[in-house]
């Protein structure tokens, strides 16, 4: 397969700032795309996650634990990472709680309805490692404030923005998986990666990757532009808060995973195996 056999690649992301600010030079022509076109699908992370299922995209971004599910497919970009160095998706509530030990945050939170965006999502299981089982109502991500707020359930797990607008929005926090995760592991947490369909030959593989560096490196390179061309996506925040929204979520470990973040994914997967969480080992892959 060349550029002229196969123009067109089918590249799916969330409508985020942070997924707009790392394909912003792919989608804005900012870069040599070296003779390929890219159709970019904007859909929620559950949505790609599910599509990712069925092979349906060339490239898409996914979460860690999807990609267990579609490991036979994809491979994981080593660029295009979303890790929390520290912080993550968050479980909140309207009520006041305070607790002085994660012990006393998961004694609360045993028995209560938990609004999640999804169960492929690496916050889901994140949450399953921290909590064990719980019930839960699967929700979209932007309307997990409202199901809280009108009764639907009693705690929210909050992904993307919704980590920066709790306070403002009436919530208070319980627990902050990304910060558990590095005290108990001292790794950051991988909330989510970039997939490439294996059934791209090799040659097309690497021309996709260096595509994919390009557009976040200048993504880094011309950041003001860059943000701006994100804001229409920044549900709730003004210029500043998206900005810092997206230096949470671009960063070094999305121009290379590293070793840490290798192994903060292997990890990730290995400790839900082991207790159970996962039906199958997952041996990560990286496109080359």
């Amino acid at each position: 397969m060349t550029a002229h056999d196969q123009p067109v690649f089918t590249l799916g992301h969330s409508p985020d700032p942070d997924d707009a600010f790392m394909f912003y030079a792919m989608a804005e022509n900012k870069i040599d795309l070296r003779g390929y076109r890219f159709e970019h699908r904007l859909e929620d992370i559950q949505t790609l996650n599910e599509r990712a299922t069925r092979g349906e995209l060339h490239i898409s971004a996914i979460s860690i634990h999807a990609y267990a599910y579609v490991a036979d497919k994809y491979a994981l970009l080593p660029c295009g990472a979303s890790m929390g160095d520290g912080y993550g998706p968050m479980v909140v509530t309207v009520e006041l709680p305070t607790f002085n030990s994660d012990r006393e945050r998961r004694g609360w939170l045993h028995g209560k309805r938990i609004a999640v965006p999804g169960k492929m999502t690496s916050a889901y299981l994140a949450l399953q490692l921290f909590l064990g089982e719980f019930e839960h109502v699967v929700v979209p991500f932007d309307q997990i404030f409202e199901a809280v707020k009108t009764g639907r359930a009693e705690c929210g797990l909050i992904i993307h923005e919704g980590q920066l607008t709790y306070a403002q929005s009436g919530f208070t926090k319980v627990v902050d998986l990304g910060e558990w995760w590095k005290r108990e592991t001292g790794l950051p947490l991988p909330l989510g990666g970039n997939v490439l369909r294996k059934d791209v030959p090799e040659p097309v593989r690497r021309d996709l990757l260096q595509i994919m560096r390009e557009s976040i490196d200048y993504g880094l390179a011309h950041r003001e532009e860059a943000v701006a061309h994100s804001m229409p996506y920044a549900r709730d925040m003004d210029a500043p808060l998206a900005s810092k929204f997206i230096g949470m979520y671009v960063n070094d470990y999305t121009r290379d995973y590293g070793d840490a973040g290798r192994e903060a994914i292997r990890r990730f997967l290995g400790t839900a195996k082991t207790r159970g969480y996962l039906t199958r080992a997952v041996t990560p892959e990286f496109v080359a």
